[in-house]
């Protein structure tokens, strides 16, 4: 049975670093990091998305805003209060919480962002960076799936990574990193998206098999070679009147097929979902601390 990548476990484990190095900020600065978020509308999935980072941030001991802005605003009026909190000192981080209402811009927003605030690293400039290899926020979910590698260990030098999925949130961003000169990185790293040919087959050649796709359960047993290192990060919900909630959660793999043939697996849920907010956490140390832009 392979080895489970436990993201939970582990980002409790960076939330107590961050917790840690907050309380000497305190002390020696007499500065707490702080992160303001942006939510627009009334999107469930976005509402408790956003809480959550909320409840992380008094977790670790950062001050937190949360702007409730309705999903009739202008895409002047939310480029204006973006702005606003741009200028504002005693904000370290800024999240614009997406999706956004269909009429503003995603692009417009995210270029508005100080790239000194992204804590998302979704700026053109922090991506520009990342692409560099320079120092830069990360995006969350990309930087906790490095972490997850690191900690656990799993070597990735020299080996072959298949990214399953080119979003420019994970996909894209996975593959640059994991071929960058870096631990963990030094791959040879193939991209694959709902193009690719022959898919099934270069999954079967991968040693790193990272699935970014957001379909259900599309990587099955026969798509995963022996002794593989499997990273899932889709997440869905699916009716099932046997659990008291009517649904469960089941990843872009097909769990029970993969886990045997893996050599590791991170599972759905707690795997890299909740290495995302410690990873948000995280950069918005990094902002307080100046590290990135000073």
């Amino acid at each position: 049975m392979a080895i489970l990548i436990d993201g939970k476990k582990t980002a409790e484990e960076i939330k107590s670093e961050i917790a840690a190095r907050v309380t000497e900020i305190k002390e020696a600065k007499g500065k707490t990091p702080h992160l303001a978020a942006v939510l627009v509308g009334d999107d469930g999935a976005s509402q408790t998305y956003v809480g959550a980072k909320v409840k992380a941030c008094e977790q670790v001991g950062f001050q937190s805003t949360l702007v409730r802005l309705d999903a009739t605003i202008s895409e002047e009026e939310l480029l204006r209060e973006v702005q606003r909190i741009n200028e504002d000192p005693a904000i370290d981080g800024l999240i614009v919480q997406l999706p956004l209402p269909k009429h503003i811009s995603v692009e417009k927003v995210t270029s508005k962002i100080k790239p000194e605030k992204d804590v998302d690293g979704f700026t053109p400039a922090n991506v520009g960076r990342m692409a560099l290899n320079w120092p830069t926020y990360v995006s969350a979910t990309p930087y906790g799936i490095l972490e997850l590698l690191k900690r656990y260990g799993i070597e990735t030098a020299g080996k072959h990574c298949v990214v399953i999925g080119r979003s420019h949130i994970v996909g894209s961003p996975m593959s640059i990193l994991m071929a960058r000169n870096d631990n963990p990185g030094n791959c040879t790293v193939t991209l694959t998206h709902s193009r690719t040919q022959n898919l099934p087959e270069i999954a079967r050649s991968a040693d790193i098999l990272i699935v970014a796709l957001g379909k259900p359960e599309f990587v099955t047993g026969d798509m995963v070679k022996e002794g593989a290192v499997v990273i899932d990060v889709g997440i869905h919900r699916i009716a099932d009147e046997s659990k008291k909630s009517g649904f469960r959660l089941i990843g872009d793999v097909k769990f029970d097929e993969v886990a045997p043939k893996a050599a590791a697996i991170t599972p759905v849920p707690g795997g890299v979902g909740p290495m995302t907010i410690a990873s948000l956490l995280y950069n918005t140390l990094l902002a307080a601390e100046n590290k990135i832009y000073s």
